[in-house]
Formats: structure tokens, C-alpha cells, sequence
């Protein structure tokens, strides 16, 4: 289907073909190249963390966090079954057991009170959610992590530049995950990247990500025979992704301050109607909006208004369905979980377009639709 008005689309300008073009055009370090340790840079100094490592997705970011944390066969992992299935299948891909804990009706992250239920003797991390560009309760679930001893991974994908007490996300963890897939804040097309303060644990991921093997000079320049000392992957992001992702950064603020213009626009547009709840943003904390998601009041007001929106040309999308429920985790068992707060909010969430260069007509256009459908559905 050709929309009128996608979920999600890309911003981008001629620096960023410019940046590409450049590495392209050396005609050499395309994998390995000087961008590469430039973006890692930018990153961790943004997020205020020692160390950075890029990857090719924020999927094999994750495996690799729970790779480089030692988390082995029957380790118990507490996530939420309210994200993308990333989260909970990088959990599987170390033979590790996921453990749904429920999420919260203000941000939509865990619940630090069920957290504290679901922990076992055998539970050794927790893998909390920033969604949709809001931080988590996340103070509290880092003071049960280090009361339990626990691993703290934060899967920080959707909330680049948001912030929960004047500190950013991504900043709490013992690592902390980034994505950058085309609809994050800001892309590089397929991307992730890794940050920690543990010179331990950053050593360690290098070794995961680049085939287990020590890296003293860049392998595709260098004719000394490479040193191979543990199982490891090929997750390297490019040059040309790397050259992307930091034209996109250097744009970050700008896009950032665009998504909060259309959510504040949408928001007071859309305030006058009973039956949707708006996204919250708490006082102590800066929502950067990857997502901006509604809850109507019922599931079947949001199942026809998704329908309605279809019809009008504009792309709307459930995020998200709980991941416990779907064919494969049932298949394993895991879907009589009870996750009461994550079951009622997936029936009842939709997330609206929201991206950084929505013209002034497309967002009277969305708001419009809304509401012609709202005053039929009174």
C-alpha cells in the first residue's frame, strides 16, 4: 500500500550524502575506517559512558551484552513482554530464560515492584525498556539490581536523548544498548552500538564482535598474522554506516526538537477527546518521542480507528503486542504469564506518526481524521 502518511520517515539532508559519498569515493577502510572510532566517540561522550562499540543492528548489540555478562545456559533474565522481540530473543540466543516481569501504566516500562517479585536465586540480569523515547522508572530498578547483585542492561534503542533526572538513558546500566534502525531518533540504515563504563566488559565485546580476535591494528591494512583467542561474531557496522550515523548525530538536537514540536502539536489538537489518553511526560523527565502512542479507551475504539486511519491513507501501528503471547513464545510456554498491565495497554495503544519533517497539512490532515472519527464514535 502507498500511504499518504507513513509511520515513520527518514530525515536526512546532503550532509549525510556528502559523509557517504566521501568514504565511498577513498575507495578503501570501508570497514574498519577512521568513522568508525569518531561515532564511538560522539556516542559516549553524549550519553556521558567511558566506552562505545559499534555494531551492525541492536539486536547483536544485545546478544553481545549478554555474551560479554557471562549470562550462560538457564540463567533467568527479567524483561518485559511490552517491546520489540529483540529484547527477549537475544535472551534465548544465549540459551539463557526470559522472565516477563509486568510494566507500569505512567511510562510503560517495568514495574520495579513486580522486578522485586520475579527475582530467584538463579536470576542473574534485567533488561529493562526506555519506551517510545521515555525513560523508565529506572532508578528504581538500578537500586534492585545492585541490591541483588544483578547485571543491568538497558535497552536504551527508542530513547537516544532523553533523560530521567537531568541524566541521560543509557547511563545507568552496567551496559547500555542503542539502535539505530531506520526508525529510531537517528539512523544509519541498520545499526547499534554497545556502552559501558567496564574496561572489562568492553574488551570483551570487542573480542565477541569482530570473530574473537585481539585487534592491536586494523585487520584489512595490516599483513600481521591475527591473533584468535575465543568464539566471536561478525558484527562490525561499516565506515559508510558509521560516516551516516554521524551526519545523523550532528543533527540529533535539531530532530529531536522537531519530533517535540509535532507530539506538542498533535497533543493539543487532540486534548478535547475523553476517550484518548495522550503520552505522559513526568516533570523529572525529557521525552524525545521515537514513538507517539494513544490509548483509546477500548480495544474495539482502537481497532476501528486503526481500520478508519488505513482508509484515510495514513500508517498507524500497534506498538506493542505482548511478546508472550506470541506463536513462539506460546509454543515455549511462556504465554500464561500473568501481565495484567501489559495485556490491558496492548489492546488499547496505537502509535501515530510522529517523524521529524511532517509538514504543517499532514499533521491537519491526521488530526482531522481523528477527529471526524472520534465524533462519529462518540
Amino acid at each position: 500500500m502507498t500511504w499518504k502518511i507513513p509511520l515513520y520517515k527518514i530525515y536526512s539532508d546532503d550532509e549525510d550524502i556528502q559523509s557517504v559519498s566521501k568514504v565511498l569515493k577513498r575507495g578503501t577502510d570501508w570497514a574498519l575506517g577512521k568513522e568508525n572510532i569518531i561515532f564511538e566517540k560522539l556516542l559516549a561522550d553524549y550519553v556521558g559512558m567511558k566506552h562505545c562499540l559499534l555494531f551492525n543492528s541492536g539486536t547483536s548489540a544485545l546478544h553481545a551484552s549478554l555474551l560479554a555478562g557471562n549470562i550462560t545456559k538457564n540463567d533467568k533474565i527479567i524483561v518485559p513482554s511490552f517491546t520489540f522481540i529483540a529484547t527477549v530473543n537475544s535472551v534465548k540466543m544465549v540459551d539463557a530464560i526470559p522472565v516477563f516481569a509486568d510494566i507500569e501504566n505512567e511510562r510503560f516500562g517495568l514495574d520495579p515492584l513486580d522486578v522485586e517479585r520475579k527475582i530467584t536465586k538463579t536470576t542473574k540480569a534485567i533488561i529493562p525498556v526506555h519506551y517510545a523515547g521515555l525513560s523508565c522508572k529506572i532508578n528504581e530498578i538500578k537500586k534492585t539490581a545492585e541490591k541483588n547483585n544483578l547485571l543491568l542492561i538497558e535497552d536504551a534503542a527508542e530513547s537516544l536523548g532523553s533523560s530521567f533526572k537531568n541524566k541521560l538513558t543509557g547511563s545507568f546500566g552496567d551496559m547500555s544498548i542503542l539502535s539505530f534502525a531506520p526508525n529510531k531518533i537517528i539512523t544509519t540504515g541498520e545499526g547499534g552500538a554497545v556502552l559501558t563504563n567496564s574496561k572489562k566488559l568492553f574488551e570483551r565485546l570487542k573480542l565477541i564482535r569482530s570473530h574473537g580476535r585481539i585487534e592491536k591494528q586494523n585487520y584489512f591494512l595490516s599483513n600481521t598474522k591475527p591473533e584468535y583467542v575465543e568464539l566471536g561474531y561478525n558484527w562490525r557496522m561499516s565506515s559508510i554506516s558509521a560516516a551516516l550515523g554521524i551526519s545523523q548525530f550532528n543533527k540529533l538536537e535539531k530532530i529531536i526538537s522537531l519530533r517535540k514540536s509535532n507530539a506538542n502539536y498533535l497533543s493539543k489538537n487532540l486534548r478535547k477527546f475523553d476517550q484518548i489518553k495522550l503520552p505522559n511526560t513526568p516533570i523529572d523527565s525529557n521525552h524525545v518521542y521515537q514513538l507517539y502512542s494513544i490509548l483509546l479507551s477500548k480495544k474495539t475504539l482502537r481497532d476501528k480507528l486503526f481500520q478508519f486511519l488505513t482508509k484515510k491513507g495514513i500508517m498507524s501501528k500497534v506498538y506493542f503486542s505482548p511478546v508472550h503471547k506470541t506463536k513462539y513464545y506460546k509454543k515455549l510456554n511462556f504465554s500464561n504469564n500473568s501481565l495484567s498491565t501489559t495485556e490491558e495497554i496492548s489492546t488499547k495503544i496505537l502509535s501515530l506518526p510522529i517523524y521529524p519533517n511532517l509538514s504543517k497539512e499532514e499533521l491537519n490532515y491526521m488530526i482531522n481524521s481523528i477527529s471526524e472519527f472520534m465524533e462519529k464514535n462518540s
